[in-house]
């Protein structure tokens, strides 16, 4: 069986010999190992040293020669309209929030996987949504290939307070290490 054991990403030149490709839904693109097959029908072991997103259009090097190219496969994503720049930046910081990946489409669109929950969220944002079946091919994080895992902060922390949910937005006092407190609001 062929051994896929290097990721060259899209941006990176090379020059080897198509092999074949492989057509996966985005949910199926962030991988290390598995059993695959490619676009004829023929398997192949993707074996790779650490679990990397796979983007459309990147290459997979086999250990005999050779790449096997990845397409981003059609599948139910919503397309979103805003009603210009600075309104797109708003529903993209929106949809960033709930770390929920974005595409950004040529012509300034936005694109994202099918869900019910962001669709009435968009739209009640002034978003118009257009239903369609299509590649879904998002922009990687920030972080994406700084050697994995990546904490942040929102600014508060996450924790109940008397057993209800914390607000950032409320008053209230806590004390640091050096044992002055001060209030919040």
């Amino acid at each position: 069986m062929r051994h896929a054991i290097e990721h060259i990403p899209v941006d990176r030149a090379d020059t080897s010999e198509v092999r074949g490709t492989v057509t996966l839904a985005f949910s199926d693109r962030h991988r290390r190992r598995i059993r695959l097959h490619d676009d004829a029908g023929e398997p192949f072991l993707l074996d790779l040293p650490h679990a990397v997103r796979l983007a459309d259009r990147d290459r997979l090097r086999l250990a005999d020669g050779g790449v096997i190219v990845v397409r981003a496969a059609e599948e139910p994503v919503l397309t979103i309209t805003a009603a210009g720049p600075i309104a797109t930046a708003k529903l993209a910081w929106h949809i960033g929030n709930r770390h929920t990946p974005v595409q950004v489409l040529n012509d300034g669109r936005l694109r994202i996987i099918d869900d019910h929950v962001m669709r009435d969220m968009i739209t009640g944002l002034g978003g118009v949504v257009e239903n369609e079946i299509a590649p879904f091919d998002p922009l990687n994080g920030a972080y994406h290939g700084l050697g994995g895992a990546h904490g942040h902060s929102h600014g508060h922390d996450h924790f109940d307070h008397d057993d209800h949910e914390h607000d950032p937005g409320h008053d209230h006092k806590h004390s640091h290490h050096h044992g002055h407190s001060h209030d919040h609001g």
